[in-house]
């Protein structure tokens, strides 16, 4: 039996996959208790260091902690299945990117941010191996359909989308502001 490229490039994306799930579902499912007690610091926020600031807000709230572990395990499980991957991509990277800002900006241990960077680029290669699909989605989802559209029917489409606009945003200010 013998193994086609396109054999190998599936084995390779598949066990690149796979270490972003897990490490996904990992992380995702220790959110209930990675931040137990971190609410509890017995210091001042100016006294904090930017760590344990940063766990002393995720520990404030639990159910926003879990949100987050939710997000992780469903995007390792979008890029678990073939299909879904690229979706599941999409959606752990958002993750991934402010989770390495953060360690960046709030001097989290150089441990976390190398596995973050490191669950990015793995994310960047899947991308890579699948950009003939990401490019057709992509064309597919800025494809705009060529009409016969006269000006004066773009211009009262425009005037009223803007009107539109203009209408929301006073609804906005009264329901933020005023409110």
């Amino acid at each position: 039996m013998t193994l086609t490229r396109q054999d190998k490039i599936e084995i390779f994306e598949n066990a690149i996959s796979w270490v972003v799930v897990l490490a996904m579902f990992l992380y995702g499912g220790a959110k209930g208790m990675q931040f137990d007690g971190a609410a509890q610091i017995d210091k001042t926020v100016s006294e904090m260091t930017g760590m344990q600031l940063m766990w002393a807000f995720y520990g404030y709230s639990k159910s926003f902690a879990i949100t987050i572990g939710v997000f992780e395990v469903l995007g390792g499980l979008l890029i678990l299945i073939k299909r879904t991957r690229l979706i599941g991509c999409l959606v752990t990277s958002t993750i991934l990117v402010n989770v390495i800002f953060q360690d960046i900006y709030f001097g989290v241990h150089a441990g976390a941010l190398k596995a973050a960077i490191l669950y990015q680029l793995l994310i960047l290669v899947i991308f890579w191996l699948n950009r003939d699909k990401l490019m057709t989605s992509v064309k597919a989802l800025l494809k705009t359909e060529k009409s016969e559209e006269t000006r004066k029917v773009l211009f009262l489409k425009l005037s009223i989308a803007f009107a539109l606009f203009v209408l929301f945003r006073i609804l906005e200010y009264f329901l933020t502001v005023r409110g």
